[in-house]
């Protein structure tokens, strides 16, 4: 009888009811994992289990510039060979890309970072407004009562209010201009390949592709409204093989 051997990582996920990942930033990880052909498995942890989880764990926010504390956050990985715990996409990113180089894939470039910061100006105003509400329908009771009391109290009103029809139509045709222009931005090196850089996906695309899947995940039509804007679509599906693993 073969021994099963210990996966490289432990990776830390955001649990909901369908059972597969869904979180944008544990997306662009998992997706950094399956493209490297690196070896994990998954936790899954509910909203009100993430903070006490990790504190067992021995690990501790950072603080920011202003000197307040990040919060305990997933994804949080566990590297079995070293046996080195991290919290946050960004530095779980900069590990594994140092820790497993080949195949390599660019974190960061002038045209990623001009995308990314766009993209969340724009896409991410329209992608909250429909994406978070609906969010409670993949969540368990447990966590539904954490979602809704931690967003509301920042909301400073209902979940249930930004689904008003005609305020969700309002606030996706205020953006529609500013989608397509992102869109194009994605599309700048078309001719050398379906990847923002050409050829070869970057920390960019898993960074679009993990936020259409996590739409996709809480709410279809929503997937399907950004999508078919140009650009969108291209990088989605072009990262399609790296999602086969989502649980």
């Amino acid at each position: 009888m073969t021994a099963q051997t210990e996966p490289e990582i432990v990776m830390y996920d955001l649990a909901c009811t369908k059972n597969i990942c869904f979180s944008p930033t544990v997306w662009r990880i998992r997706l950094m994992l399956n493209y490297k052909h690196i070896s994990y498995r998954t936790i899954f942890l509910e909203f009100p289990d993430i903070e006490p989880t990790l504190k067992e764990l021995g690990l501790v926010p950072g603080q920011s510039a202003s000197g307040s504390k990040y919060k305990y956050t997933v994804p949080t990985i566990h590297h079995v060979p070293t046996n080195t715990y991290i919290m946050d996409s960004v530095p779980i990113a900069q590990f594994l890309e140092s820790t497993y180089p080949d195949p390599p894939v660019p974190l960061t470039s002038e045209l990623g970072r001009e995308i990314e910061a766009k993209a969340r100006a724009v896409v991410g105003t329209a992608f909250r407004t429909s994406v978070m509400p609906r969010e409670m329908g993949i969540l368990s009771p447990r966590a539904q009562e954490y979602f809704r009391r931690t967003r509301e109290a920042s909301l400073g009103h209902r979940l249930e209010d930004l689904l008003d029809p005609d305020k969700e139509e309002q606030t996706w045709d205020a953006v529609a201009d500013d989608m397509r222009a992102v869109g194009e931005l994605m599309r700048t090196h078309k001719a050398d390949g379906q990847f923002v850089l050409g050829a070869w996906p970057s920390g960019t695309d898993f960074f679009i592709a993990g936020s259409l899947q996590s739409a996709r995940v809480v709410d279809e039509g929503t997937f399907q409204r950004i999508i078919k804007y140009p650009g969108y679509r291209e990088i989605y599906e072009a990262c399609l093989p790296y999602m086969e693993k989502k649980d």
